[in-house]
């Protein structure tokens, strides 16, 4: 976000004390008007939430904090679940909550802290990476900042790009990927880098993002800052996550493939997941509340899988990963594929193979690195 557009969302910004000498608190104080900002003594002053209602979940959107985080920053993917195939990856948790407002988002049944959060020491983040890195040095470890926050939106204030890519050239065996729906780039695109920082995009044609993707940049935006970063020796990757059933569905996104293929070649991007709509059925209620039955997302037809979520039937989420693999493949043979938390059986059907079997796809699903940090975490 611009600093004109943080100033339009966020309409309290609270600072805790012990944060006020932290970067993060710096800048924000230099952004915000100074009749938003409050200083606090602890977070604890400020109410949970369980069960936000709509109007409750929206309001969270407007509210800052700026607080020191007390738990553990890295942890495994919570991707991981029973009856899905999963790769080897990790996050690191730098903040939690969401300006930008996606219809499907995860969060609508995850937060009850009605605040946008910054965690504002981040050098206690970095110790904890350095100290795991001890257990784990002889590990290739894949990780992300953009679980329950994303990884650039809000860099403007936490200024957190550029101390990430300091911090990883000093990791070299490592990947560090930021995950955005922004086109927030100019803070770390022209550093210094040693090429392990993986800059991605979530990705859906137009239409979907003008419906169900509010506060985000436009597909035009996050494929010219894709360009951008590959231009500047960032690896780049795209998430086609999540895929919404739509009437226009094909032509939609055989727009968007030939827009990135377009762009780029397959060489100059690492990887493209591939994800169907999922949520947890707690949520239905909130997003039909919150957004209508106009809704993509609100009107779908979904079952409970295996783990729980509500998913499209197997066989439409096996149509739309084949033909979405296909417009890809039709471009040119190697570009890196792979389905973000699917069964084997989806898997079978869409690549005819699992992917610890497939050359380009096997060091991404190689799971030794998650079988050592259990053993050292534990």
């Amino acid at each position: 976000m611009t600093e004109k557009n943080l100033i339009k969302q966020f309409k309290n910004i609270y600072i805790e004390e012990n944060s006020l000498s932290s970067n993060s608190a710096k800048r924000a104080l230099q952004i915000f008007p100074k009749d938003r900002i409050h200083i606090i003594k602890d977070k604890s002053e400020l109410k949970n939430l369980s069960n936000m209602n709509a109007e409750q979940f929206n309001e969270s959107k407007k509210n800052l904090l700026l607080s020191s985080f007390k738990g553990k920053f890295f942890k495994r993917c919570p991707g991981v679940r029973p009856g899905l195939i999963c790769c080897n990856y990790f996050v690191l948790n730098l903040g939690q909550h969401c300006e930008m407002d996606c219809s499907y988002c995860y969060l609508q049944n995850l937060i009850n802290f009605p605040f946008v959060t910054i965690y504002t020491n981040i050098e206690d983040a970095l110790n904890e990476l350095t100290e795991i890195s001890k257990e784990m040095k002889d590990q290739k470890l894949r990780i992300g900042t953009g679980e329950i926050t994303d990884s650039l939106s809000l860099d403007d204030i936490s200024l957190y790009s550029a101390r990430l890519v300091d911090y990883f050239k000093e990791k070299p065996d490592w990947t560090l990927e930021f995950k955005t729906k922004s086109a927030n780039i100019k803070n770390f695109v022209y550093k210094e880098h040693c090429g392990n920082i993986i800059v991605s995009w979530s990705l859906n044609p137009q239409h979907i993002i003008e419906k169900e993707e509010h506060n985000t940049a436009n597909l035009k935006e996050r494929l010219n800052a894709a360009r951008l970063c590959r231009d500047k020796g960032f690896p780049v990757a795209f998430h086609l996550d999540p895929v919404i059933y739509h009437k226009e569905w094909k032509e939609n996104y055989s727009d968007m493939i030939h827009k990135i293929c377009t762009l780029f070649k397959p060489e100059e991007v690492s990887h493209i997941s591939l994800g169907a709509l999922r949520f947890q059925p707690e949520q239905r209620h909130l997003m039909r509340e919150r957004f209508g039955m106009n809704s993509l997302i609100t009107k779908g037809e979904y079952f409970k899988s295996s783990d729980g979520k509500l998913r499209y039937d197997s066989n439409l989420r096996q149509e739309m990963f084949r033909f979405i693999f296909s417009q890809f493949k039709d471009y040119h043979s190697k570009w890196n594929l792979f389905l973000c938390m699917e069964n084997k059986e989806n898997w079978m059907a869409t690549a005819n193979n699992i992917p610890s079997r497939i050359d380009h796809t096997k060091s991404l699903f190689d799971l030794k690195p998650v079988r050592l940090f259990s053993r050292v975490s534990s």
